[in-house]
């Protein structure tokens, strides 16, 4: 036993005595103690103390029933501990599992922590050669969530695989190449788990090439794909008319960002889509439907087979994407699925068989126009983009809710919005005349960001929204964009945070802020609350990235509020003990 100790400490023996040369790591792997694996009934009914899935529960909620914070007593929240976290865009979403937090980096970085002090486990850090280009795009690098199932950890990489991870000990359990990285795919949302199946979405269609955008379905043992679902419609298939004869290379976009939801009441996953590229009609060279782009899909999660599809913009033109989380929540009775896009529309479906049900305008977009009793789109004439000649829109590309989810109560019955108030004025370029395959589909556009009209100088703003009617029940403006997520929590509070670096929790009911505090850098991606031996936890990332609201709207309209340029973490904060 003493010579083991003197091992591990880096200690010798000189003339019977002891000397302290150097620490050195224990040799045996660090690895999660008492692991409880996650079952399938655990995923699909979560215990109160943990996060499990990327919104806690498969309706995408971002829910919790955990009632120790209070309006009454979260003014008392303190720091409890912190932990830097790797480079890169920072838009993720911790798990938690019976007391360990499992915690996506940028890059592809995975870490396992205790949850109650934030002790390192162990790391996953992927080995990539040494010329491999840092993560550029859409994402940046970002890995938004990952999942959990049995005793693995599941993620989608920037390099376009499906990994596996033991998730006592971080190493590789399997790994597999979904698409070619060389021609743009790329994940910046990780999977969910249903039924034994890692399913997920990719990204990265931005470039001309003979294959579209899809969503795969993969065994969760092995990572074999069990089936793939295109998001474009291919030509001589259905919907494939829809593209105006463009052949297969020229239907760009179709991508899925963000993670879906499961009913297993309807035996149904649903996933959004982005939107068609090039952005512009004019620069598409097509003015029809673009199926399946702007979407909300339904597949069965056994086969992938599409049950049912809502295009919910028909031939978009602005780059105003729907492809956002999918809430699903029964509406007197009738089952529902809700989702909001940039422009600010609140849509709720029939999740069953995709019927339109409304969409409710929060009232600050001048693009489009959508008849209440159908649901069909009408842009108005003079914000349909045309080649080089100005444009001015509201909300600008950045939009005005992105991939900061909303949240739902059914204490309340409201979802909570992080919006964001900006306009632009626009440029459409013409596309390039080099369309060959792996060149990219975009087009230019010269933009200068603008300060909504209505918006009295602020530029965030978070809302509470009744499902029924759809109107606001509150609105709390805030000099910065918000930046996260929203979460609501059976304490009648809302957690949000915004670009100025506060972190707020707001009066579920009034919007009253209850408590706020300043973290080192913006506060980013999806905050959560969870449990560890009575304790309950808040935790938010903070950082950088995050695109246009990020990068470039806030400065512009905001150069006075200043923010650090680097340095990625998550802030944990508790009651005192």
């Amino acid at each position: 036993m003493r010579e083991r100790l003197a091992l591990l400490l880096g200690i010798v023996t000189v003339s019977g005595g002891f000397v302290l040369l150097a620490q050195v790591p224990d040799p045996r792997p660090a690895q999660v103690q008492n692991f409880r694996p996650v079952s399938e009934e655990m995923l699909r009914n979560p215990g109160p103390d943990d996060w499990l899935n990327w919104r806690r529960t498969d309706n995408a909620w971002g829910y919790s029933t955990l009632l120790r914070i209070t309006g009454d007593n979260v003014k008392g929240l303190q720091l409890a501990w912190s932990w830097g976290m790797s480079d890169g865009a920072n838009e993720a979403t911790p798990l938690v599992s019976n007391g360990i937090m499992y915690l996506p980096n940028p890059r592809d970085v995975i870490q396992a922590l205790n949850a109650a002090t934030g002790d390192l486990i162990w790391e996953y850090r992927p080995r990539r050669p040494a010329d491999a280009a840092v993560p550029q795009g859409e994402g940046g690098g970002a890995q938004r969530n990952i999942a959990l199932f049995e005793d693995k950890v599941y993620a989608a990489t920037s390099n376009a695989h499906l990994i596996a991870l033991d998730a006592r000990t971080g190493k590789t359990a399997w790994d597999v190449t979904v698409a070619d990285n060389k021609l743009g795919y790329q994940y910046t949302a990780g999977p969910i788990v249903v039924k034994g199946k890692v399913i997920a979405g990719i990204t990265g269609c931005s470039r001309y090439k003979d294959d579209v955008c899809f969503i795969t379905g993969h065994d969760a043992a092995t990572g074999r794909e069990l089936w793939r679902t295109s998001s474009i419609a291919r030509p001589g298939e259905p919907g494939g008319d829809t593209w105006g004869g463009l052949p297969l290379q020229l239907r760009a976009g179709g991508d899925m960002w963000i993670a879906g939801s499961y009913d297993p009441e309807t035996n149904l996953i649903y996933w959004g889509t982005a939107q068609a590229k090039p952005w512009a009609r004019a620069a598409r060279g097509t003015d029809e439907a673009a199926l399946y782009t702007s979407s909300t899909l339904a597949l069965d999660p056994d086969t992938g087979k599409m049950k049912w599809f809502y295009q919910h913009i028909p031939g978009e033109t602005q780059d105003m994407d729907e492809v956002f989380e999918r809430l699903l929540i029964d509406v007197e009775g009738r089952k529902s699925v809700f989702t909001m896009g940039k422009l600010g529309l609140l849509w709720q479906l029939d999740r069953t068989t995709g019927a339109f049900i409304s969409a409710r305008d929060i009232g600050y977009q001048n693009i489009l126009d959508v008849d209440p009793r159908n649901g069909k789109v009408t842009y108005r004439p003079d914000r349909i983009p045309r080649i080089n000649v100005p444009l001015d829109m509201c909300p600008s590309t950045a939009g005005f809710k992105s991939w900061r989810a909303m949240s739902y109560s059914p204490q309340t019955s409201s979802v909570y919005l992080p919006l964001n108030l900006n306009c632009e004025h626009a440029v459409f370029g013409p596309p390039s005349a080099d369309k060959s395959i792996g060149r990219s589909a975009q087009s230019p556009v010269r933009r200068t960001n603008l300060v909504h009209p209505e918006s009295n100088g602020y530029l965030g703003e978070i809302r509470g929204m009744d499902i029924r009617s759809g109107k606001a029940t509150w609105q709390q403006r805030l000099p910065s964009p918000m930046n996260t997520a929203t979460l609501a929590t059976a304490g009648g509070l809302v957690f949000g945070g915004d670009w100025d670096r506060y972190f707020y929790a707001f009066s579920a009911t009034t919007g009253k802020i209850l408590w706020q505090t300043r973290l080192p850098m913006s506060a980013q991606g999806f905050p959560i609350t969870y449990a560890v031996k009575g304790r309950q936890y808040v935790a938010v990332p903070a950082g950088g990235g995050g695109a246009s609201w990020s990068t470039q709207v806030a400065p512009d309209l905001r150069p006075d509020i200043r923010r650090p340029q680097g340095g990625n973490s998550l802030l944990v904060f508790a009651l005192p003990e």
